[in-house]
């Protein structure tokens, strides 16, 4: 069977087919400075083929999973957050092909991203951003097709796509069963129908397309319609289960690479003869960032693999790692620009300012494909879905084993178990009581078990909470913060299964040794629940004091000889870590 270990094949070829680290790094410094598109660090990904991972092994693509794709975006979000944003935006382009088109229609999108055509998905309107029902585009349906009207803005890669899927109003406005999407191929129409907007000025990924169209009597053919008229919503809504998940692969890349930068500063910079890494307070960060990434990375390897094994369930999966994924790196990248200090921000004499630059570039991580309080509004949803599930503890038994398999083959997605309410739950936090108790019945790993047991009274703290939840159409925000909370139980719950059914294959391993990631990262996301929930602070597991340290160590080490920095990242090419420091003064 396949490990984690066989999985950094692809991931070591993606390395190298972006090339020299300390070459990216000048570049991608240089095309922010000048708001440059990254066409270059594209064409080598191109190149790599990595588009074929965005194509459905049946209509041509790589025949991988959804797991491969969330680590081989991360490869490229640790090197440029930018290059993945403007690359990817393809795979969330024709996401909703794969879902509602017909053969025929998957067949053409596949052959032009094959081909590197980009696309685009035209989604957000000016004036109402993610409230998608109340869009005034508008789809004329006339004689052998229908007429687009208005204006997608702010769009990624809305000028270069060649191809857009666009949410057009069919209906009545305002209504679920309100809206279509068309596949619009801009060769296609005729001139000046379909207006670029002028690119937007951004505060990070600045070199971006990030743009919109303006459609003044676009006609498609009626075999644009994706799906029946009327479904749009819908398919949109599937689609992005799949979508959400994998920007998890942004925030991965983008936390992993501040790691790097911090850990390298902190064990070079000597201050009274003694390196700050070898501190109490800057091993704690480092120690702390480092369980905020091992957590992320937890839950999203297991929300992707859910992807096939648990598809019924990714309307609750995809909503919980979407918004937990940035909420989580974006806490540890403010921690470790406090370590940095000066460094953090400036521009061209530390480690070519990638700190700053990828800080930037992350923060619109959390507004893509619906924003942290929109995932989270739709968790709110479910609360009553999830109540009952938890009470009758509801779990997919062989579908959850598959998901905590990290590494192993996937069973081919079936798109048709994509729903708009997960009728079970969710496996992976129902099933978190049984777990806790089956490790605190075995012998060793005494931390493990205390926060195992400690987690899962939170996990029941915060569904009793969930039940007292009124629906309404404007929850309170006490309820968004239980749905925080929840997300945080997710992660925990990932980290267990992870760690239970991943030990054997990873002894050895500095940050799998005697369970060190898994105690630091469940002592942190156990902080942040009392902290979201009000609650005191858990008590101190009996190793606490040891684990800043040891983790600080692993880290610091990983960032001077590529090793990896989180329990199931992939190791850097070594010429990395001659980049550095070599401009600082």
């Amino acid at each position: 069977m396949t490990t984690a270990r066989t999985l950094g094949a692809p991931e070591a070829a993606l390395d190298a087919a972006l090339g020299n680290p300390e070459e990216t790094a000048r570049l991608s410094a240089a095309l922010d400075a000048a708001e440059g598109f990254p066409a270059e660090l594209c064409a080598r990904l191109d190149a790599f083929g990595l588009a074929a991972h965005y194509v459905p092994e049946e209509w041509g693509g790589r025949p991988s999973g959804h797991e491969e794709l969330l680590r081989l975006l991360r490869g490229v979000a640790r090197r440029d957050v930018s290059a993945a944003v403007a690359h990817a935006k393809t795979y969330l382009g024709t996401a909703s092909v794969w879902i509602a088109g017909t053969p025929e229609q998957a067949v053409g999108t596949a052959s032009a991203v094959l081909a590197g055509e980009p696309v685009a998905w035209a989604l957000t309107e000016p004036e109402h951003g993610a409230d998608l029902l109340a869009g005034e585009v508008t789809a004329t349906a006339e004689a052998g097709g229908y007429r687009l009207d208005g204006v997608k803005w702010p769009i990624n890669n809305a000028t270069r796509a060649g191809l857009l899927t666009v949410l057009a109003r069919t209906g009545q406005p305002g209504t679920p069963r309100g809206h279509s999407l068309f596949l619009v191929n801009k060769a296609e129409t005729a001139e000046g129908t379909v207006q670029a907007l002028p690119k937007v000025l951004t505060h990070g990924i600045r070199g971006i397309d990030i743009s919109g169209v303006r459609l003044d009597g676009a006609r498609v053919p009626a075999e644009a319609l994706l799906g029946q008229e009327g479904s749009g919503l819908e398919t949109v809504l599937r689609a992005l289960q799949l979508t959400r998940t994998l920007c998890a692969a942004l925030s991965l890349g983008a936390g992993e690479q501040a790691l790097r930068i911090a850990a390298r500063f902190a064990a070079e910079r000597v201050i009274q003869k003694r390196p700050l890494a070898e501190r109490p307070y800057p091993a704690s960060v480092l120690s702390k960032c480092a369980a905020m990434l091992a957590a992320t990375e937890a839950a999203a390897l297991v929300g992707s693999r859910s992807v096939h094994s648990l598809t019924a369930e990714m309307t609750v999966t995809s909503a919980v790692v979407k918004a937990l994924a940035p909420t989580l790196i974006d806490s540890a990248l403010g921690d470790l620009a406090e370590l940095l200090g000066a460094r953090s921000f400036l521009t061209d004499v530390h480690a070519h300012g990638a700190f700053q630059k990828l800080w930037r570039d992350h923060q619109i991580v959390a507004v893509f494909d619906g924003s942290t309080p929109v995932n989270r509004a739709a968790l709110i949803q479910q609360f009553p879905r999830l109540v009952r599930a938890f009470a009758s503890g509801s779990v997919d038994v062989t579908g959850l084993a598959e998901a905590a398999a990290a590494g192993a083959p996937v069973r081919p997605l079936d798109r048709g178990d994509l729903t708009l309410m997960s009728r079970q739950g969710s496996s992976v936090v129902q099933s978190l009581p049984a777990l806790a108790r089956t490790i605190a019945s075995r012998p060793g790993h005494p931390a493990i078990r205390e926060h195992a047991l400690t987690l899962s009274a939170a996990v029941v703290d915060v569904h009793e909470a969930m039940a007292a939840v009124v629906p309404a159409a404007r929850p309170a925000m006490s309820a968004y913060e239980l749905a925080a909370a929840y997300e945080l139980c997710y992660a925990g719950a990932a980290c267990l299964h992870l760690w239970v059914t991943g030990e054997p294959q990873h002894a050895g391993e500095p940050l799998w040794e005697d369970g060190l990631w898994v105690r630091a990262a469940l002592r942190a996301l156990l902080a942040r629940i009392a902290e979201v929930r009000r609650m005191p602070a858990p008590a101190s597991a009996t190793d606490d004091a040891l684990i800043d340290g040891a983790v600080a160590r692993v880290v610091v080490q990983a960032s001077v000889n590529g090793a990896p920095v989180s329990p199931f990242g992939a190791a850097l090419p070594s010429s990395e870590q001659k980049a550095g420091d070599s401009r600082e003064r």
